[in-house]
Parts: C-alpha cells; sequence; structure tokens
C-alpha cells in the first residue's frame, strides 16, 4: 500500500482489557498485541494505546466510558476499539452513542451470567441497543470460544445474532488468557490495513 499522511486519517487501534488486571502490559496477550502493531506499523499513520484502565477489579461503566473517550479514542482519527471480555462490553456499550471505524470483541457477553461482582459493573442493568452499536461502527468482529471457562457459548451467540452482519471468528481457546494471540493480530492487522488504504 501507499501511505499518505496528508490525505487520510490515521488509525489508533484501542485495547480494552478484561476486569482484574491492574497492570494491563503484563496481562493475558493485551501487551504483546500492543507491541507487535507498533512495530508492523512503524511509520504509517497509526498509533495503538493500552493503558491501565480506573477501576480495574470492578470494571464500572461510570468509570470506564468516561475514561474510554476522554482518555483512549483518537480525535479525527479512525478508532478501532478492541475489547476482551469486561472489555468487549464497554466497548458494546461506547458504540452505543459513539461512533468509530470498528469494533473487535473478544469473549464477549450480554449479561451478568448472575454473577453479583459482574452485576456491580453497570454493563447488564439495562437493554442492549443493538441497532446504535450498528449504526456507529463501520465493522464488527467477534472472537469466541465453544469451550470458555467463564461465559457460555450462547452468550456469545446472542450477541452475534443481533451485531450481525459481523464477521465471527469460533475457536477452542477457553477464555484467551495467553500471553500471545497470533490469530487476533492477523485479524487486527486486515482491518487496520484496510483503513489505511481506503
Amino acid at each position: 500500500f501507499l501511505y499518505s499522511v496528508d490525505n487520510m486519517k490515521s488509525v489508533r487501534v484501542v485495547i480494552l482489557p478484561g476486569n482484574g488486571c491492574a497492570n494491563v502490559r503484563d496481562a493475558n496477550w493485551y501487551g504483546w498485541l500492543s507491541d507487535e502493531l507498533e512495530v508492523h506499523y512503524k511509520g504509517k499513520p497509526f498509533s495503538v494505546v493500552l493503558r491501565n484502565m480506573p477501576d480495574p477489579f470492578v470494571a464500572r461503566e461510570s468509570n470506564w466510558l468516561p475514561f474510554i473517550r476522554k482518555e483512549l479514542l483518537g480525535d479525527n482519527e479512525k478508532n478501532i476499539v478492541v475489547g476482551h471480555s469486561s472489555g468487549a462490553e464497554a466497548g458494546m456499550r461506547l458504540c452505543e452513542g459513539t461512533a468509530i471505524e470498528g469494533l473487535v470483541l473478544v469473549s464477549a457477553c450480554h449479561t451478568d451470567l448472575g454473577m453479583p461482582s459482574e452485576a456491580k459493573a453497570g454493563y447488564y442493568n439495562r437493554p442492549w441497543e443493538w441497532e446504535s452499536i450498528k449504526n456507529n461502527t463501520n465493522f464488527r468482529v467477534q472472537l469466541g470460544s465453544t469451550n470458555d471457562c467463564f461465559i457460555p457459548f450462547h452468550e456469545m451467540e446472542h450477541v452475534r445474532d443481533n451485531l450481525s452482519p459481523i464477521e465471527f471468528h469460533q475457536f477452542e481457546k477457553s477464555h484467551f488468557m495467553f500471553g500471545e494471540f497470533p490469530e487476533l493480530l492477523e485479524i487486527v492487522k486486515d482491518k487496520i490495513d484496510a483503513c489505511l488504504s481506503s
């Protein structure tokens, strides 16, 4: 591809972690993905943002969404949000009222799974505005495991069906809690490349 900074908006990837991650760079694949993208797109109109979140253990919507909007999203940029677990729910609620380029959901659910600790986050206390999420995103991608140790697969199917059309990738990798995630890297790179070439 030929890139011209003058003629295009830059692309920003925002990685939203799951709850329970006080140091996000050392948690799961978040730091690895950030580093891989930074190296691959060095010199291109691109940035990646991975920050420790406020209220990391409960991950309250009332704390996370203002922080994402004010501190993480880029102004006048093509923002791609990659959210894992609670970060996926934060991404979905974000897109009910904020337009971004694309949303990549990893281990997404739509209920609190009957867990009071999850209910405290606030994401699940009202209906999801699926049509608003679709209207505020140019693309949507979802990755889910049939053998997720926390989230039943039917939860992910519900998200998939309500955000259709959506690019859906099915795995048997539990809750995606490991240090490197090359399949996700390739998916995100495909979306970045499409943005940079458009």
